[in-house]
């Protein structure tokens, strides 16, 4: 979604959980008007109690804090309502405004998502409530059309020709990990660091990238290279392929 309204690719996306890490700000400039939004990691992991977890809701609440509205994206689905109420209810403790969106749309007719939506309005104080389809282009005007009658007079945060707080170093790093997640299993892919050490726009205008994979358990050097480098070799070109694109 994040992806769709800025116009351009600065979250990495996989049907994995817990694809995004850190929190990501995307910009959108409408006229005189400057939407700044917060691509936090999702709130599944709310109840875990682990390191990894920790660090992500740290993220996410930080994410939440900093924000006007809350957009709770939900894949349409998969949507469970016992899930989807537990989460909910979690979020109304920060008295701010929650809007729903419902994406992927383009896959489920709207009719059998009316009686959760019916239950969601009477059991929560839901601002409004939207179906999208991100990947389509489906009901993103109407959405951004909507959330800027709450913009308010101040001083734009970004430039004009922003359209993240991330540079892209940050951006080339995820491009790695996001292919990484394809390709590799289980929890390897939530054990790495990305270190991009070179960024350099050559004289011919290509760009030259050095990255660095580091791990923290020697197991996983194996896997990560594969068979004669296999492994290593198809990240490496498919990563390649993902940031020549952007």
């Amino acid at each position: 979604l994040i992806n769709r309204i800025v116009g351009e690719k600065i979250s990495i996306q996989n049907k994995k959980i817990n694809t995004t890490q850190v929190t990501i700000m995307g910009v959108k400039n409408i006229k005189k008007t400057q939407l700044i939004f917060y691509d936090t990691p999702g709130s599944n992991f709310l109840k875990s109690l682990n390191n990894q977890s920790r660090n992500l809701k740290t993220n996410l609440w930080s994410g939440i804090d900093e924000s006007d509205i809350i957009f709770y994206l939900i894949d349409s689905k998969t949507a469970n309502k016992k899930f989807l109420f537990e989460q909910i209810d979690k979020l109304q403790e920060v008295k701010k405004k929650i809007i729903v969106i419902f994406n992927k749309i383009d896959l489920i007719s709207n009719k059998q998502l009316l009686p959760l939506i019916s239950d969601l309005n009477r059991n929560f104080n839901i601002d409004s409530f939207f179906t999208i389809s991100a990947i389509q282009n489906i009901g993103i005007e109407d959405l951004l059309d909507y959330i800027e009658k709450y913009s308010y007079v101040s001083k734009w945060i970004f430039k004009h020709d922003e359209i993240t707080n991330k540079d892209d170093n940050f951006i080339v790093g995820e491009l790695l990990r996001e292919t990484m997640l394809t390709y590799l299993h289980k929890e390897i892919p939530y054990n790495v660091n990305i270190e991009t050490s070179n960024f350099k726009i050559l004289k011919n205008n290509d760009i030259k990238i050095k990255q660095k994979i580091i791990i923290n358990q020697k197991r996983y050097k194996k896997i990560i290279l594969g068979k004669k480098g296999e492994m290593i070799k198809k990240i490496r070109e498919d990563s390649q392929k993902k940031m020549s694109q952007i």
